[in-house]
């Protein structure tokens, strides 16, 4: 898991909101385009183009507005866009695994999930060389990330395959590098392309890494 650092919102949604009257309240329901998108555009690009749970790369066509705290319990930070972030798997397949956003559905336990706004929430997990993300040794820290990572559904086979294969190349030139090299290749996976994208999976890179 990648820590996200919130930005402002999008002036176009503040501006929206501000509408709001005796007649006409903002809500999630008349919530829509150009304010939506621009949203959107917003999350993905404080994100750095990747999943704010899994790390996968993601764009507008294939993630989805997500709601930290589910609007469902607390309806009031529906149109808070700290409370909003972009995930992944836009739309369901049948008989593809729901993961994410998806999955993590209405579930939230403000001690017991992982945040991806929590700037330690990196510590809570360790990854593996064959793709599987785990809870930390840290005896304080290991039950939020089981738990976080059995509700976001981020073991699955599906996810385990594509972090195995973001993680190949760095498990070719691990034992060859110099410590200067990997100090430069932390940095690089640690900040975004001059497109503003990271990596995708660069969490586990970066752990590798680091470990």
């Amino acid at each position: 898991m990648k820590y996200i650092k919130k930005g402002a919102e999008p002036e176009s949604f503040t501006v929206w909101k501000n509408l709001a009257n005796e007649d006409w309240q903002p809500s999630w329901e008349n919530f829509g385009k150009p304010q939506k998108t621009d949203v959107h555009n917003s999350l993905l690009q404080e994100q750095g183009f990747i999943c704010c749970y899994c790390g996968r790369r993601i764009n507008t066509d294939d993630s989805h507005l997500e709601h930290l705290k589910p609007r469902t319990t607390y309806p009031q930070l529906a149109l808070e866009y700290t409370n909003i972030l972009a995930s992944c798997q836009k739309d369901t397949v049948p008989k593809e695994p729901l993961h994410c956003g998806k999955e993590k559905d209405k579930w939230h336990d403000e001690n017991l999930f992982v945040s991806p706004l929590n700037i330690n929430c990196a510590e809570f997990f360790r990854y593996t060389d064959d793709g599987q993300i785990l809870a930390t040794n840290n005896l304080e820290k290991q039950l939020p990330a089981e738990i976080t990572i059995d509700k976001l559904g981020l073991n699955i086979n599906k996810l385990k395959d594509l972090r195995a294969k973001a993680l190949e190349p760095i498990l070719e030139i691990i034992n060859t590098i110099t410590e200067e090299d990997r100090q430069d290749l932390i940095l690089g996976f640690s900040e975004t392309d001059f497109q503003g994208y990271y990596e995708e999976f660069c969490a586990a890179i970066i752990y590798l890494l680091k470990n």
